[in-house]
């Protein structure tokens, strides 16, 4: 051809078409997403700039559905023009596109001329821009790599919408506002499912389709795959289809259909990595838990920190993982299965490994060390090589929070190592999580690993570690309630320390041996076991276990009604905490010190023990002993009356133990709280908390804490005046403390079945109830509860009209509370003692001893105890004929009846509206 005859078929070829719209069809049965297409299509059109957002996430998460969708719903706006440009970032066999090859193509596609297109591309971007200026465009960008592939095609017109897809977090894209998408939620998953399968759900179905659609990790790709298959069998039901695909090996196998594959795309965007990459993600894989942090993919590649943290972060920007918390990385379920496999051929699979479990180990051991409120004993099979990045873990606070944070990745780790048999490791990570779970359970999952690792030590032959194990076992057993099984385990661990000579152990469980005799109301066996184990520790030097075995024996003094001794015991191991540095020990000793004096009736000093414990806490970071501190003092300020200040205290308990994951803390703070509104008057609150407390026990397997809440329940429905529900929770608690043997509880169950019976004036059950609780404090040595006992008889021979009887029983009770110092209940016996002697010998002997019940009262700071004295006096002074004297007392305990909202409002407004009706001449009685 000559060339006068090319220039004659270019002037004569057709001039180019201009294309308005080359959006790609909508999408069908589109799913979900409203409030991220409302928020795409919200401000498209407006402003004085160009609206540019970018649509980013994992491959198959349904960006480019959402784009075009989007794209669909605006095209209306935009009426010169609505273009789709795929950029290929992903596309199977193609590189992805220049940024001037796909200028040109929009260029052309707006009717210019090839030959008048420039061959450069900041020319072409010009001309872009320039032919875009006065125009109202919508540009959708699809499958973006980068923003240098982006920039040039941007329009700058105000008028313009641009919708951006990739894989990648545009986080260089000035202006762009990102939309980061995640997996459906379940609901809207199982319609995609259902509308792209052409399937209804029969009766019976919807389980099916929710457990599919889980399996795929709710990602869109995924489910339209399977859908689709579905939808092609028209024969095969949803649960047939479903069965199958759970019992598929491969999962990832099962995803594809034709060219589409959710592996083809895994691949695509592992192809695009560098090697390294490759290589972290692909160990990732590896990792048996659900979430990794830096220190640990370092661990996994053997890398150091600082690159770890810069690959973790190249992974996140290319939605390979996500950080659902700062610094803490997950793979969707597919992602992990696709790396997972990956791994399979990976060489280093299993020197990385061994450096991920050498990690977690020696982490774990160091972390539970500054937790354990004991030296534990140390074996060889506990020592574990230091890797070359850890965090800083200094204080008790410290290892605890990261336990708390890596639990789930530990416990996945015994799992994988007890899957593999690796038995030395199976025994030193159960060793690196007992303070964890001793102090937040769950004890059931506590007992499995705990026998687990007992039983690995006896077929290895490793007698310490079994020990060890089985000392868990059995602190465990206790927290669960189960104090036979516990007391089994515990001497069999007691017996295997002494055989190997190792008195560290055997002081230690000699210990826990106190603390369960204590607990099954054993004061005697309680005793002795402590005080071995604190000689014990004495002559080894251990001043740690020693200041414990203090304060535990101050408890066990304390529950015999010893206060004198008790208060020596606890400020004997409150000295040795603070001179051995021990910080947290000293706030425990402060707070049972606390306890100490309010049971004295000293709820100043109480207090001051008790804000202290809670300050240092605070200072050293142990939220959880802060959070037992707010339960304490919630305690105290309900005893005191301030029912507000208790409530304050008890739900900032409540909020903290929820944050710490602290699920027997959070149990205790609704138990207590339930017990607050109780005293409130709000017995509706009062029955929220106690049973939200009483199913939290159950979760968690404490059977103690069961009993007790089942008990105040019981106490509840009592005063409601539902004397059946009473009997049967205070029935089942009784049970329930002597299946688990606390007779403690048994007896304080008894005393309160016996007021049931006695308020269904069934005296002589309520008589063989309260003389059965007496029998068992008496002998348990439980003073307190003696006394309480004794006073509870008092009131039932009272009503029996045995005066002699009831005072000779409340006299007893008065001796006791004295000889204890438990002045509060002094001023209650002394109340109770005012009606007897009102009853049977008048006012003018009732008197003194209402007075005196005042005086304690009101030098307690005790409002209910003071309100009931004065209304005592009160009627005193209505029956000897004073009837200012008795209204002014029955105004002012009236006062406090009403800002306590207790029961006792109801008798004295009564009384006091009746001699104020005989105090007005004329007016009606």
């Amino acid at each position: 051809m000559t060339v006068e005859h090319a220039e004659q078929v270019v002037q004569h070829a057709p001039a180019p078409v201009s294309v308005a719209g080359t959006l790609p069809r909508d999408v069908t049965g589109f799913t979900g997403r409203e409030d991220e297409l409302e928020r795409l299509t919200r401000t498209a059109g407006l402003g004085e700039l160009v609206v540019i957002h970018t649509v980013d996430g994992m491959p198959g998460i349904g960006k480019t559905a959402l784009a075009t969708r989007a794209a669909h719903l605006l095209a209306p706006r935009f009426p010169d023009g609505q273009h789709f440009i795929r950029l290929h970032a992903h596309s199977l066999g193609q590189s992805p596109s220049d940024p001037s090859d796909a200028l040109a193509a929009l260029l052309a596609s707006r009717g210019i001329a090839p030959q008048a297109i420039p061959a450069g591309l900041d020319e072409r971007a010009a001309m872009w821009r320039d032919h875009a200026a006065t125009k109202k465009l919508l540009l959708v960008l699809d499958d973006a790599s980068g923003t240098d592939q982006i920039e040039p095609l941007l329009p700058a017109s105000p008028g313009c919408l641009v919708l951006v897809t990739s894989r990648r977090r545009l986080i260089a894209l000035d202006g762009a506002d990102p939309m980061p998408l995640d997996t459906l939620p379940p609901d809207q998953a199982a319609l995609l499912f259902t509308r792209l399968a052409g399937r209804t759900p029969a009766p019976g179905e919807d389980e099916a389709v929710e457990e599919t659609v889980r399996l795929c990790g709710y990602l869109p790709l995924a489910i339209a795959l399977l859908a689709g298959r579905l939808a092609h069998h028209p024969t095969w039901t949803i649960t047939q289809f479903a069965a199958e695909f759970t019992a598929a090996q491969d999962r990832l196998g099962e995803l594809e259909a034709g060219n589409r594959a959710v592996t083809a795309a895994f691949d695509l965007s592992y192809q695009d990595l560098p090697p390294q990459r490759q290589r972290l993600f692909t160990r990732l894989g590896i990792h048996p838990g659900d979430d990794i942090d830096a220190y640990a993919a370092a661990a996994l590649d053997n890398i150091p920190l600082n690159q770890a943290r810069r690959e973790l972060r190249a992974l996140y920007t290319d939605h390979l993982i996500d950080e659902p918390a700062p610094g803490r990385y997950r793979l969707h379920d597919l992602i992990h299965a696709y790396a997972r496999t990956n791994a399979a051929s990976d060489p280093g699979r299993h020197d990385a490994e061994q450096r991920l479990l050498d990690y977690y180990q020696h982490t774990s051991l160091h972390a539970d060390t500054l937790t354990s409120s004991y030296t534990r004993p140390q074996t060889p099979t506990l020592t574990t090589p230091a890797p070359h990045a850890a965090p800083t873990l200094a204080t008790q606070a410290d290892g605890m929070a990261w336990l708390r944070t890596e639990r789930a990745n530990l416990i996945a780790a015994i799992t994988h190592v007890k899957t593999t048999r690796q038995h030395n490791r199976t025994i030193v990570l159960t060793v690196g999580v007992t303070a964890l779970l001793r102090q937040d359970g769950p004890w059931g999952q506590a007992a499995a690993l705990h026998r687990e690792a007992a039983t690995t030590a006896n077929q290895h032959t490793h007698p310490l570690d079994q020990a060890n194990a089985l000392n868990g076992l059995g602190v465990v057993w206790r927290l669960r309630g189960d104090y036979d099984n516990a007391t089994t385990h515990l001497e069999l661990a007691l017996a295997l320390y002494r055989e190997i000579g190792n008195r560290l152990g055997e002081a230690n469980t000699l210990n826990d041996l106190g603390i369960l005799w204590r607990l099954r109301g054993d004061y005697d066996k309680a005793t002795t076991h402590l005080e071995q184990g604190l000689t014990l520790h004495r002559e080894i030097g251990n001043r740690l276990g020693e200041a414990a075995a203090l304060n535990d024996l101050g408890t066990v003094w304390r529950l015999r009604g010893d206060y004198d001794n008790a208060t020596t015991h606890q400020e004997q191991g409150l000295t040795l905490h603070r001179e051995i540095g021990n910080r947290l020990g000293e706030a425990a000793a402060l707070n049972d010190l606390g306890i100490l004096w309010r049971l004295r009736g000293d709820y100043d000093n109480a207090t001051t023990h008790l804000e202290q414990g809670l300050t240092l806490h605070r200072e050293i970071g142990h939220r959880y002993g802060e959070a037992n501190a707010l339960n304490d003092l919630g305690i105290l300020w309900r005893l005191r009356g301030d029912y507000d200040n208790a409530t304050t205290h008890l739900e900032q308990g409540l909020t903290l133990h929820r944050d710490i994951g602290h699920r027997y803390g959070e149990a205790n703070a609704l138990y207590i709280l339930g017990i607050v509104w109780r005293l409130r008057g709000d017995y509706d609150n009062a029955t929220t908390h106690l049973e939200q407390g009483l199913a939290l026990y159950r979760e968690i397997g404490n059977r103690l804490g069961e009993a007790n809440t089942l008990n105040e329940l019981g106490i509840l429905w009592r005063l409601r005046g539902d004397y059946d529900n009473a009997t049967t929770h205070q029935e089942q608690a009784l049970t329930l403390h002597r299946d688990i043997g606390h007779r403690l509880g048994e007896a304080n169950t008894l005393k309160n079945l016996g007021t049931v019976w006695r308020l269904r004036g069934d005296y002589d059950n309520a008589t063989t109830h309260q003389e059965q609780a007496l029998t068992l404090h008496r002998d348990i040595g439980h003073r307190l509860g003696e006394a309480n006992t004794l006073n509870e008889l008092g009131t039932l021979w009272r009503l029996r009209g045995d005066y002699d009887n009831a005072t000779t029983h409340l006299e007893q009770a008065l001796t006791l509370h004295r000889d204890i110092g438990h002045r509060n209940g002094e001023a209650e016996v002394l109340n109770e003692l005012g009606q007897v002697f009102t009853e049977a010998r008048g006012p003018a002997a009732a008197m003194s001893v209402y007075e005196e019940a005042l005086k304690i009262a009101r030098a307690l700071s005790l409002p209910l105890e003071g309100a009931q004295a004065l209304e005592g006096i009160a009627r005193c002074h209505a029956k000897t004929g004073n009837p200012e004297a008795a209204l002014a007392g029955l105004r002012e305990a009236l006062t406090v009846y009403r800002r306590l909202g207790v029961p006792e409002e109801r008798d004295a407004a009564g009384l006091l509206a009746e001699l104020e009706g005989e105090s007005l001449p004329g007016q009606p009685v």
